[in-house]
């Protein structure tokens, strides 16, 4: 069974959500990412998204925009963090990560440079167990759907808060592992508060797929995760732990993923508080 639906099969069981941080791949080096996945993970994630460097990223903020350009600056490639993620998979068996599901947020340019049928073999390969495509709509959807679940990889779908809702259900319905919530219209980035609506349309969209659905997008924190977890079933955090890596500046590595691995555990104790 693909680590997304054994995640989720598990925590429905236990009235769990999903804790799903965001990591960039390679900021500030791959050597630090790996641990920092590691980290995070033995401290509460359940499911880590790595976001593949991109020069034209769409949707993303300042905070992650930049954090991609560092990355790139450094010379990152596709293949190398592939590497990285087999590496570490062999690494810690036996770890929360033999369980924890890692999702790849790519751009489409990225699959089609690499070759479609490439990149989903060597994310397989990896460990990976599914992506995120923001720049495809799932109208064009349907080849990478088969492609990927011949290779046992989810490809999960964003529906925005400004989606209509007969395009959300037919989004939903072509995603697979689960559906991104979109909570709020434009960029990724940390939100003093979130819309009133969210709760409501999120509730809705549960009655359109038999997926999970989880939020991303503005979540800041703790308060946050406590407000939002009763009706997702799992909470992506993206800007506000890349912001904090941004800001370790000159720490050294050891402190940086302390830090992190911190916040991470600050988190999984405000969703533990939700548990049904």
């Amino acid at each position: 069974m693909n680590r997304i639906d054994a995640l989720f099969k598990r925590l429905r069981s236990e009235g769990g959500r999903a804790l799903m941080p965001f990591l960039t791949a390679g900021d500030p080096d791959l050597a630090t990412t790996s641990l920092l996945i590691d980290e995070i993970t033995t401290r509460g994630a359940h499911l880590v998204e790595i976001g593949v460097p991109y020069s034209d990223p769409i949707a993303d903020g300042p905070v992650i925009a930049e954090s991609y350009t560092r990355a790139l600056k450094r010379g990152i490639k596709i293949e190398a963090i592939f590497d990285m993620i087999r590496s570490l998979r062999a690494e810690r068996i036996g770890s929360a990560l033999t369980t924890a599901p890692l999702v790849t947020m790519v751009s489409y340019a990225i699959v089609l440079r690499r070759g479609v049928d490439a990149y989903l073999d060597l994310a397989a390969a990896s460990g990976v167990d599914g992506l995120i495509v923001p720049d495809l709509p799932f109208e064009e959807a349907e080849a990478l759907l088969k492609q990927a679940s011949h290779r046992d990889l989810k490809l999960i779908q964003l529906v925005t808060p400004t989606t209509p809702r007969d395009r959300a259900v037919r989004i939903a319905a072509t995603s697979t592992g689960f559906v991104y919530y979109v909570s709020v219209a434009g960029l990724t980035g940390e939100r003093a508060a979130l819309p009133v609506e969210l709760a409501d349309n999120v509730a809705w969209l549960r009655t359109q797929t038999h997926l999970p659905i989880c939020i991303g997008f503005g979540i800041a924190g703790a308060d946050q995760i406590r407000a939002l977890a009763p009706v997702a079933d799992g909470l992506i955090v993206g800007s506000a732990v890349v912001r904090r890596i941004a800001a370790a500046g000159a720490k050294n590595k050891a402190e940086l993923v302390r830090e992190i691995g911190d916040f991470t555990a600050e988190l999984a104790a405000a969703l533990a508080e939700t548990r049904s």
